[in-house]
C-alpha cells in the first residue's frame, strides 16, 4: 500500500526522519511506494516578494530533481488535494514532520480533520528542530523564559545523530502534477537552492569562516557568517546535520549557540503563540507609539532605506536587493525603528516577513522583540543601539554602506558612516538624518519611564 509523504518546511531527503518513516511503512507494506507531495496555496504565494516566490520554485525544483521528478505538486485547497493524490494512490496515511509555529500548528489540524472525515490517517513525526519545542523545562515543568540556562538545558539534553535516507523507496506520481508555481513578480538575481546547494554551503562555510565565527560573525563588511538561514527556513537541511559537524572550540561553540538561538525562539512561540504578533511583554502594549501620516513617512524611509543614517539604509537596501541582512545589521535596523523611529515592532517584522528569504516565524518575531525590548531574556529597552557608532564597529571601513548606498561610493572609509560632515557628502542625493539620535533616544527613555509609572 502507497504512502503519501506531505513536504512541508522539510523539502530534502537527507535526516528527514518523517519522510524515512513513511518509506519504513510503505516498505513493510510489501511495495515500497511513496508519493511525494507538496501543496501550493497560489493566494499565498502571490503576496510573497519575488525574492521568497523564487526560493520556493528553486528549492522546489531541487527536491523535484531528487525524487526522479515525481514530485507531486498540487495548487488549491490543501486538504482537498491530499485527499485526491491519496485516493489516487490507495493511500490510507499520509506523513509529515510535526509543525510548531501557529500557522503551522492550524494547518495539520484543519487538514488532519479533513483527512480523518475522508478516512485517511495522518502520522506526525519529528520537528524542524534537533530538539522539539516542549522538550526543554526546568525543574518544576515550566518552560524557560531566559536562553542563557534554556541553552545549558538543551545542551545537556543533546539530540539524536542525523539519519540517511531510508532505500529501497519507489517514488510515485499518482495524478498529474500542476507544476511549481509561476513567478507574479521578478527577483534581482537567480536564486540557488535545495538539499546539494545547502550541503555545499555548509562545507564552505566550516572551510571560510566556521573557526573565526566567533570573532567575525558580526562585522557586516565580511563573510563571517554561515549563509545557511535560507536553508533551514526551507528545511534543506536539518539542524541535526549542522550540529554533527560541531567541535569544542571557539568558532564552533557560538555557532553551536545560534543553531539554539533558532531553538529556543521556536520553545517560546510553542509556548506562547500569542508572541507571534503580541507582546511577550505585554506591558508594552501601553508605551506612546507614534502614528499618523509623519510616523507613516518615516516607516516608508526606513523601508526604503532612506533615513539618513548610512548603516540602517545599507542594511534595508540589502534586504531589498539580496532577500536577506546580515544579523548584526537586523538588530540594528530594529532598534532605529523602535527607539528612533517610536513604531511598534509588529511593523518591522511584518516588512520582515515580506522580504526576507530566510523568513522564520519565530525567529523573526522574537528577534524583533528582543531587539524591541519586549521580549524574552535581559535585553532592556533602554539598550538603544547608536546606528553610526554601530557602522563605524561592524563596518571600520565603510565597505558594507558603500556597496548598498551608492550615493555614498564617493565617501573613502569610515567617513561614510557620517556624510553630513563632509562638504560633499551628501552631493549624490543621499538624505540628511530624518531625525536627531540623540533626542530620540531620550525620548524613548522618557516613553518608557512613563510606562513605569502608568
Amino acid at each position: 500500500m502507497a504512502r503519501v509523504f506531505w513536504f512541508r518546511r522539510d523539502l530534502r531527503l537527507q535526516d528527514n526522519v518523517a519522510l524515512n518513516s513513511a518509506i519504513v511503512a510503505a516498505k513493510q507494506d510489501g511495495d515500497a511506494v511513496v508519493v511525494p507531495f507538496y501543496g501550493v496555496e497560489i493566494e499565498d504565494f502571490n503576496k510573497l516578494s519575488g525574492i521568497r516566490q523564487w526560493s520556493l520554485i528553486a528549492s522546489l525544483d531541487a527536491l523535484g530533481a531528487s525524487v526522479d521528478r515525481k514530485l507531486t505538486i498540487q495548487h488549491g485547497d490543501l486538504a482537498q488535494s491530499l485527499i485526491t493524490v491519496a485516493k489516487a494512490a490507495g493511500a490510507s496515511t499520509v506523513h509529515a514532520t510535526r509543525a510548531f509555529d501557529p500557522s503551522g500548528v492550524s494547518e495539520q489540524n484543519r487538514v488532519g480533520l479533513a483527512l480523518k472525515a475522508a478516512g485517511i490517517h495522518m502520522q506526525l513525526d519529528d520537528s524542524y528542530y534537533a530538539v522539539p519545542p516542549g522538550t526543554i523545562a526546568k525543574g518544576d515543568g515550566t518552560p524557560y523564559k531566559v536562553y542563557t540556562p534554556f541553552f545549558r538545558a538543551w545542551f545537556e539534553n543533546g539530540w539524536q545523530s542525523p539519519v540517511q535516507l531510508e532505500p529501497g523507496v519507489k517514488w510515485v506520481e499518482p495524478v498529474a502534477c500542476h507544476g511549481r508555481p509561476i513567478a507574479t513578480k521578478s527577483a534581482p538575481f537567480r536564486v540557488r537552492a535545495g538539499e546539494d546547494f545547502a550541503l555545499r554551503t555548509f562545507e564552505r562555510f566550516k572551510s571560510r569562516a566556521l573557526f573565526n565565527y566567533d570573532e567575525l560573525r558580526n562585522r557586516a563588511d565580511l563573510s563571517g557568517t554561515s549563509h545557511l538561514s535560507h536553508a533551514l527556513a526551507f528545511g534543506e537541511i536539518h539542524p541535526r546535520t549542522i550540529l554533527q559537524d560541531l567541535a569544542d572550540s571557539g568558532g564552533h561553540n557560538v555557532f553551536r549557540k545560534e543553531i539554539a538561538w533558532r531553538e529556543f525562539y521556536a520553545d517560546v512561540l510553542w509556548q506562547n503563540p500569542d508572541s507571534l504578533t503580541e507582546y511577550y511583554e505585554p506591558k508594552f502594549a501601553r508605551m506612546r507609539y507614534d502614528t499618523g501620516a509623519t510616523a507613516e513617512a518615516k516607516l516608508a524611509a526606513w523601508q526604503q532605506g532612506k533615513t539618513g543614517f548610512p548603516m540602517v539604509d545599507a542594511g534595508m537596501r540589502q534586504l531589498l536587493a539580496d532577500g536577506w541582512m546580515h544579523n548584526r545589521v537586523r538588530m540594528i535596523v530594529a532598534s532605529f525603528l523602535v527607539k528612533d523611529l517610536h513604531l511598534e515592532w509588529q511593523q518591522g517584522a511584518a516588512w520582515f516577513e515580506e522580504h526576507l528569504s530566510d523568513f522564520d516565524p519565530a525567529s523573526n518575531a522574537h528577534g524583533w522583540q528582543w531587539t524591541a525590548g519586549s521580549g524574552t531574556d535581559a535585553s532592556p529597552y533602554y539598550r538603544v543601539f547608536n546606528p553610526v557608532l554601530q557602522g563605524y564597529k561592524f563596518d571600520p571601513d565603510g565597505n558594507y554602506v558603500r556597496k548598498y548606498v551608492p550615493e555614498l561610493a564617493h565617501i573613502a572609509g569610515k567617513d561614510v558612516h557620517e556624510p553630513w560632515n563632509l562638504i560633499d557628502g551628501l552631493a549624490h542625493g543621499y538624505p540628511a538624518p530624518i531625525v536627531d539620535h540623540k533626542t530620540e533616544r531620550d525620548e524613548a527613555l522618557r516613553r518608557l519611564d512613563e510606562l513605569k509609572t502608568n
